[in-house]
């Protein structure tokens, strides 16, 4: 995923860096940086689901670490987004078990539906499809992850009810 230059505002509220330093407690003394992750997937939450270079620089500042070892992170794992994306992202299995169960012919049927490319939001912003590693659910092939949740054994007409349920607001994306 490319960088983006978007502004977006930085709201590290008392509540949000109350459990930023929750997490950073559960490590030793001068080791705050394993809590990167976690501390990674909080702010994200907090600011609409993606990470610019300024929250990722704050994260470094939070964390007393360089820049880069934030960036690094970001970069490498597909679950942090670098620019504003689709509420509801379609996240494909692109493995072998997937792909030989027929991942990648749903995935152009629900580009074909949303009026998309892979890694594009749809205009209205509420869709994107993005194609992702291993998500270690090669027995219910071909499947996505939509939010916090599997869709397992996937089909034309099981996307075509996810595409509805999302338009009518029926899916949770977090169990939190």
């Amino acid at each position: 995923m490319e960088r983006t230059h978007i502004k977006q505002e930085i709201n590290i509220t008392e509540s949000l860096m109350n459990r930023i330093n929750e997490l950073i407690s559960h490590y030793p003394e001068g080791k705050q940086k394993s809590a990167l992750l976690p501390v990674l997937h909080e702010v994200q939450d907090a600011h609409d689901n993606w990470l610019s270079i300024e929250l990722q620089n704050k994260v470094a500042e939070i964390l007393g670490i360089q820049r880069i070892e934030v960036y690094e992170v970001v970069t490498f794992y597909t679950m942090f987004n670098q620019r504003p994306i689709g509420k509801y992202m379609f996240e494909f299995c692109q493995t072998s078990p997937c792909c030989q169960n027929g991942v990648e012919d749903l995935m152009d049927y629900t580009c074909s539906k949303l009026g998309v490319k892979v890694g594009e939001p749809t205009a209205d912003g509420l869709f994107e499809v993005r194609g992702v590693e291993c998500l270690g659910a090669c027995g219910y092939a071909p499947m996505m992850q939509l939010g916090d949740f599997y869709q397992e054994h996937l089909t034309k007409e099981k996307i075509d009810q996810l595409i509805t349920d999302c338009k009518d607001g029926k899916i949770t994306l977090h169990d939190k």
